[in-house]
């Protein structure tokens, strides 16, 4: 009968510990996505600004070896991500594949001039940083204007700062309610044994003596629950990857990395704390008040 009772007990504490793990797990994996969200947004915002074009328009006297040294001038400024020489042969033949027409033929010259893509660092990419970028290249005799879609640029960055708002602010509620769930799991795990925390303190045990083996049981949690929340990631990630292969353009190992540990360290940090406190409650409770 008692082989029956331990056995019974045995398999109530393993089920209580697999639920609090899958628990854990899957609280730390809808963190784990809101942060790839935040990676991929960040790393979209850089994507499109850092695709943002300056034409810089050269006088039709300028040699295309003049324009050639412009260019690596251009492109060794701190600005500068990377500049494109469009050839005025190249502009026309562009120009000819939008209309549809060969107007070259029709006005019997070429009117277009060389130009050189600019392309800015995500970083300078706004009004300001772009207005000196402009205000530098037009000292330069060779360079008759700087085109770009002002507008363009000033809508793209109210829009990025304002998702970047929604993304922290909801980033925010979802971590508070992260740890809320975990701290709710751990604490009806360790309710299931606060009788036994309770005998151990009435037969002389210290509480660091009857801390210690929770604790460390939530921290094996905390970590299993984040390795199994990063598989179930990884395979989002490459579930994503193959549905929408554009997103490769986004990928950062290095950031996924760092989400990756952020992941771990939640979840041991919270599973942790979380015993802690749960079992530092009941080793203040009254025999009477466990069985409310």
């Amino acid at each position: 009968m008692e082989e029956f009772e331990v056995s019974t007990t045995s398999k109530k504490t393993k089920s209580v510990y697999i639920s609090t793990v899958i628990s854990i797990a899957l609280v730390l994996l809808m963190t784990g996505l809101l942060g790839l969200i935040l990676v991929h947004a960040k790393n979209l915002s850089n994507y499109v600004k850092e695709n943002i074009v300056l034409n810089v328009i050269v006088n039709g006297d300028a040699k295309e070896a003049e324009v050639l040294n412009l260019q690596k001038e251009i492109n060794a400024d701190k600005y500068v991500l990377k500049t494109q020489y469009i050839s005025k042969e190249l502009a026309a033949r562009n120009l000819q594949q939008d209309l549809g027409e060969d107007f070259v033929e029709f006005l019997g010259y070429n009117p277009l001039l060389s130009s050189i893509d600019v392309y800015l660092k995500a970083e300078y990419a706004n009004k300001d940083s772009i207005d000196v970028f402009t205000e530098n290249l037009s000292e330069n005799p060779m360079i008759q204007e700087v085109v770009y879609q002002e507008s363009l640029i000033d809508m793209v960055n109210k829009n990025i700062r304002i998702i970047g708002l929604i993304i922290l602010g909801f980033a925010c509620i979802l971590l508070i309610i992260a740890v809320a769930l975990i701290n709710n799991t751990i604490r009806l795990a360790v309710y299931s044994q606060r009788f036994l925390i309770k005998s151990m303190q009435m037969v002389g045990a210290t509480k660091s003596f009857i801390r210690s083996p929770f604790i460390g049981y939530g921290i094996v949690h905390g970590l299993l629950g984040a390795i199994i929340a990063i598989i179930m990631l990884l395979l989002v990630l490459y579930f994503g990857q193959q549905q929408i292969p554009e997103l490769v353009i986004l990928r950062n190992y290095f950031e996924f990395a760092l989400i990756f540990i952020g992941i771990v360290i939640l979840g041991i940090l919270i599973s942790g704390l979380s015993t802690y406190f749960a079992v530092s409650k009941y080793l203040r409770l009254r025999m009477n008040d466990l069985y409310r």
